[in-house]
C-alpha cells in the first residue's frame, strides 16, 4: 500500500489540507467528497474553516491505515 505523495502519514492515518478561494468552494468540495465517501462506505474525519478543509483518513475498525484509506485519498485528490 502506497500513500499518495500529497498526503502525510501520521498516527495510523493519512492527512491532507486543501485550500480554496472562499467558503463556497470549500463547501462544494466537501459535498463532492461526501458523495465519494458515502459510495465507498468509508467516511473521513474532517473540519472546515472558511476556505480550508482538513481531512484525515483512517480505518477505525482495522485499527489504522488500510488500502481503503489510500484508495479514497486518491479519489479525493482527483477532485481537487
Amino acid at each position: 500500500m502506497t500513500v499518495p505523495d500529497s498526503w502525510t502519514e501520521r498516527d495510523g492515518g493519512i492527512e491532507r489540507s486543501f485550500k480554496f478561494r472562499d467558503f463556497s468552494e470549500a463547501w462544494a468540495f466537501m459535498s463532492r467528497v461526501a458523495l465519494l465517501a458515502e459510495a465507498a462506505n468509508h467516511h473521513p474525519d474532517w473540519s472546515n474553516r472558511w476556505n480550508r478543509v482538513d481531512i484525515r483518513l483512517t480505518s477505525h475498525d482495522a485499527g489504522g491505515l488500510t488500502q481503503r484509506d489510500t484508495d479514497l485519498a486518491r479519489r479525493i485528490d482527483d477532485l481537487s
